[in-house]
């Protein structure tokens, strides 16, 4: 698995990680031996990033990674962790009073004295913009609370904010052929000031897997369900904010246009990975099968995949399908 450097924090994570939003909650029951099995196989395919918060499951997600961490010293693995959501995400409830509370919690979860890496978790742009929210994250680093900061955020403007921000390492933004305004800015400005970018919801909850069709349903608890149109959180994080039959019509068109042996989503995750300034997809897995083969698309980078001729399609099917919906809102 390639590795590439984590900003300037000394350390290097794998080009492929591995969301693990699925293994908390909101994507339907994942055992806890399931759960564990989806880590293990990551770990051995070369997964040195494992992403989580303190909000999935409730703090499942945390708990269950640093048992298995835990279980397996020596392991080389870098947690980001995100905060920020245990609370109506107002501007007043970014505190250092806060701050101090939810990391606490989560080094609690995750078994370790120091967050490897934490990141706001979608705050308001406010809070972004704000002077004394970096003053309160460079706080928690100078005592050793966290190793480094950075930011997941929604739009290309809050990534822009971030990224101008001196001592931010990371920011996370939905990036994947349904997405591609992080192309126009967020990516170079990334890449020039040294900020790691992770892409996630990389393969668009799985509209590209290329496995859904019209009749495909998910369980109520399942944020495919009942968050389709935002009503639970940004509808942007489910789907990508695509219309799942146009979604579907898109992936279609990708698909046909990869040669035989490369899957969809395989392409899709060596797609994001080869592009500058991205550091790491973070796919997420409910199963071994799953996480296998997205790990397994990063060798798609030194096998030859014709990455180019597959951008060209790329741009023509978001130009021609999802462009005028999408690009404007994120």
């Amino acid at each position: 698995m390639q590795q590439r450097a984590l900003a300037d924090t000394g350390r290097e994570v794998s080009v492929i990680g591995l969301g693990t939003w699925q293994l908390g909650a909101d994507w339907g029951a994942v055992s806890e031996d399931d759960a564990t099995a989806v880590l293990a196989a990551s770990a051995d395919r070369g997964v040195t990033l494992f992403d989580t918060a303190d909000v999935y499951g409730d703090g499942r997600s945390e708990s269950l990674i640093g048992r298995f961490l835990a279980a397996n010293p020596g392991h080389g693995i870098t947690v980001a962790t995100k905060m920020g959501r245990r609370m109506p995400q107002t501007p007043q409830n970014y505190t250092p009073e806060n701050f101090r509370a939810w990391t606490d919690r989560s080094r609690g979860n995750l078994g370790v004295d120091t967050l490897d890496l934490v990141q706001l978790h979608c705050p308001p742009t406010e809070v972004i913009e704000d002077d004394a929210t970096y003053a309160a994250l460079d706080a928690l680093v100078a005592d050793g609370t966290v190793a480094a900061y950075g930011l997941s955020v929604e739009t290309c403007a809050q990534a822009l904010a971030a990224i101008a921000r001196p001592n931010v390492t990371n920011v996370q933004i939905i990036f994947n052929p349904f997405r591609l305004k992080p192309l126009d800015e967020v990516l170079p400005a990334a890449e020039a000031a040294g900020v790691a970018v992770f892409a996630r919801v990389p393969l668009a909850s799985g509209l590209l897997s290329g496995k859904y069709t019209s009749s495909t349903t998910f369980a109520p608890d399942d944020h495919r369900s009942y968050n389709r149109h935002g009503e639970a959180f940004d509808r942007g994080e489910t789907f990508s904010g695509v219309d799942f039959e146009v979604g579907l019509t898109a992936a279609h068109r990708l698909a046909e246009a990869l040669p035989d042996g490369v899957s969809l989503p395989a392409a899709t995750l060596a797609w994001i990975a080869s592009q500058p300034g991205v550091t790491a997809a973070i796919p997420g897995a409910r199963s071994v099968a799953q996480a296998t083969s997205n790990a397994d698309a990063a060798t798609l980078l030194d096998r030859g995949f014709d990455v180019i001729a597959f951008d060209a399609v790329v741009r023509d099917v978001y130009d021609e399908l999802l462009r005028e919906a999408i690009h404007p809102l994120w």
